[in-house]
């Protein structure tokens, strides 16, 4: 079975094929114009060895392909940095990767995020952040740095009252009831999206439970059209190809599609906010 590298590798290799037996060109002709070995573009194609950002180049010279060239440079440089394994991400624990986004949500115009589960981070209060991150260090086994990590996520929210940033978030109608912490927990986190309701550069959208099923995705993070952050078991994936980046996107506007924002999203919240605050029957 071979791993997503490999994957990533022979999916580009394969793309490289197409451009060359489309122009019609042979592997032999292609390595004598560049002076490789014979070998090197057969290992190319079939993801045996990763071109060089120059082998790419000359592909797209060579096979007449030029407006392929910043989808295949984005490719492999995504191939570089797409899996970042948690174990190195939080391997000095939770505060550095939580100082990282806040970098690169200060940079982005447009941030748009989807949840499945739980609350987005820009949006949780510090008893809901603590609960996530207690979680993530005992699970992921990394140091615990529980209060610099919640410190830090709870710093990276500033971004949400700077003039010159948009923020769409969309969560599934489960992240209403995925329970972190305990019932008072989830009453101060209903409490704090009914806020963020009436942020003016916030639009929070909740897909309902019974919405019809469109795709499936997990938790990812868009920075306007350049990059985005998709959150797997195992690994964070950075995807920075125009190609799949679109892809994303197009999964959001479903998404958004679907939601229910206003009244009808403050409904939703209200409803589950109430099988918080109840008291059990004695």
């Amino acid at each position: 079975m071979t791993d997503p590298l490999d994957q990533q590798r022979e999916s580009l290799g394969a793309r490289l094929r197409e451009i060359r037996f489309t122009a019609g060109l042979s592997g032999a002709a292609l390595a004598r114009l560049n002076q490789w070995h014979p070998s090197k573009v057969s290992k190319i194609e079939y993801g045996k060895i990763l071109p060089s950002l120059d082998e790419i180049a000359a592909y797209c010279r060579d096979c007449n392909a030029p407006d392929q060239l910043a989808d295949l440079t984005a490719t492999r440089r995504n191939i570089d940095t797409a899996n970042l394994e948690w174990q190195k991400v939080l391997g000095t624990g939770t505060k550095r990767r939580q100082s990282a986004f806040i970098k690169a949500e200060a940079e982005a115009r447009i941030l748009r995020g989807y949840e499945p589960v739980v609350v987005p981070g820009l949006l949780q209060t510090a008893e809901y952040a603590a609960g996530i991150l207690r979680k993530v260090i005992d699970f992921q086994q990394v140091p615990n740095d529980l209060d610099e990590g919640v410190s830090a996520r709870i710093e990276r929210q500033r971004v949400l009252y700077q003039r010159n940033h948009l923020f769409h978030f969309i969560i599934a109608e489960q992240a209403l009831y995925t329970t972190v912490g305990d019932d008072q927990t989830m009453v101060g986190q209903m409490d704090r999206l009914l806020a963020a309701q009436g942020m003016p550069r916030v639009t929070l959208g909740i897909v309902p439970a019974s919405a019809p099923f469109e795709m499936t995705t997990t938790a990812f993070v868009m920075f306007d059209t350049k990059v985005v952050f998709v959150e797997a078991v195992t690994a964070e994936l950075t995807i920075t190809q125009p190609r799949e980046i679109k892809i994303y996107h197009r999964t959001f506007d479903k998404l958004a599609a679907q939601s229910v924002t206003g009244e009808a999203a403050r409904a939703l919240i209200r409803k589950a906010l109430k099988t918080r605050s109840e008291q059990p029957a004695e």
